[in-house]
């Protein structure tokens, strides 16, 4: 019983990953949206940077990149906590 229970969860785990493999889209090809044109064509006259990469993160998407800042420290505080050296 546990041997054939072993092998379905392996045949399954093997199908969902040929399925995803072939749904894939090439690589290096990504998909094409307005957005995109949009912040490449309007990213320097709106945000006054040079570089669209950082003008991306830092303006369009600053409170989502304050999010993951905050989330990022939450996180090494709690393992700092969880590790540090209790002095008795």
């Amino acid at each position: 019983m546990k041997q054939s229970a072993k092998m379905l969860v392996l045949g399954v785990t093997a199908l969902f990953l040929v399925f995803t493999a072939f749904a894939m889209r090439p690589f290096g090809i990504p998909p094409k949206t307005a957005m995109d044109d949009y912040m490449i064509m309007n990213g320097q006259k709106e945000t006054a940077a040079n570089n669209i990469v950082a003008s991306i993160v830092f303006d369009y998407r600053g409170y989502d990149t304050l999010g993951e800042g905050t989330v990022l420290f939450t996180a090494v505080s709690g393992v700092f906590l969880l590790f540090r050296m209790v002095k008795k």
